[in-house]
């Protein structure tokens, strides 16, 4: 990983300007940043513009100051505006360490048009590895931080990847079936990163692991572990999935785990 010196930015999210209709307004002159990828979906620029409008509907949080931070993964630099205002505008170790894993074994994963879930995508680092390893993501977190993911999500993987990710609210073991009934959505594969911390929702934070994990689903969960409740978490997680460790970073105390619901 490559981590490159960052700059202040005022709200507004780096120059662009809030639109009502659409919550983003991506300049002309920012539509050529990828210009190093491997080309947008197939349907020419009608097209582009027309998913950017149908995926620029979340309005940006009004944080005093932005920074840029600069990661390489996947073959790619990777830009991400965070802030830290927010534990959800932050990249964690977590998901630095997931994003290593993904690089190093992207022939055993096969993320190609590999369906993917991520719980909790933050500024929305691994949505991005992952969109750039070939997977249709589905980016996830609270209404709160949608904005800057989506910024995040766009600016780095827009006429980058094969397919465009996609960004939606969710919380933790609420309407679940509702907003995301198993007869349409399956997912290959459900990433988290750092999900795991002092905070009161880890029984729904569990609920909905399980609730997303079908026959054939792949649970990739990466956390740096803290506290006490970090290891009383991952015995209720190993009660109900079949768990592997499959990587450890001593350096930052992340540990990576692959869980398969069980279903005896």
């Amino acid at each position: 990983m490559d981590v490159c010196l960052s700059s202040v930015q005022q709200p507004g999210c780096l120059g662009q300007e809030p639109s009502s209709a659409a919550g983003w307004v991506v300049p002309k002159e920012e539509e050529g940043l990828q210009k190093d990828g491997v080309g947008g979906p197939p349907g020419g620029s009608n097209r582009i513009e027309s998913t950017l409008h149908s995926l620029q509907k979340f309005v940006p949080t009004d944080y005093a100051s932005y920074t840029q931070e600069c990661y390489r993964f996947a073959g790619k630099k990777i830009v991400i505006q965070e802030s830290i205002e927010s534990y959800g505008a932050v990249v964690w170790p977590g998901a630095m360490a997931l994003c290593q894993y993904l690089e190093e074994h992207t022939d055993e994963l096969n993320f190609q048009d590999a369906k993917i879930l991520e719980i909790g995508a933050g500024p929305g680092l691994v949505s991005i590895a992952a969109s750039i390893l070939g997977a249709q993501v589905t980016a996830t977190d609270l209404p709160d931080v949608l904005g800057n993911l989506e910024y995040n999500l766009l600016k780095n993987t827009l006429k980058c990847t094969a397919h465009l990710p996609e960004v939606k609210e969710l919380v933790w073991g609420e309407d679940l079936e509702q907003n995301f009934p198993k007869s349409a959505f399956y997912y290959d594969y459900v990433l988290a990163s750092d999900v795991v911390y002092h905070h009161y929702f880890l029984d729904k934070l569990l609920a909905t692991m399980v609730y997303f994990s079908q026959p054939g689903t792949v649970l990739l969960w990466a956390n740096k572990f803290r506290f006490s409740t970090d290891y009383e978490f991952l015995d209720k997680f190993k009660q109900v999935f079949d768990t592997t460790l499959l990587a450890e970073y001593p350096e930052s105390s992340v540990k990576l785990y692959k869980g398969i619901l069980k279903w005896d």
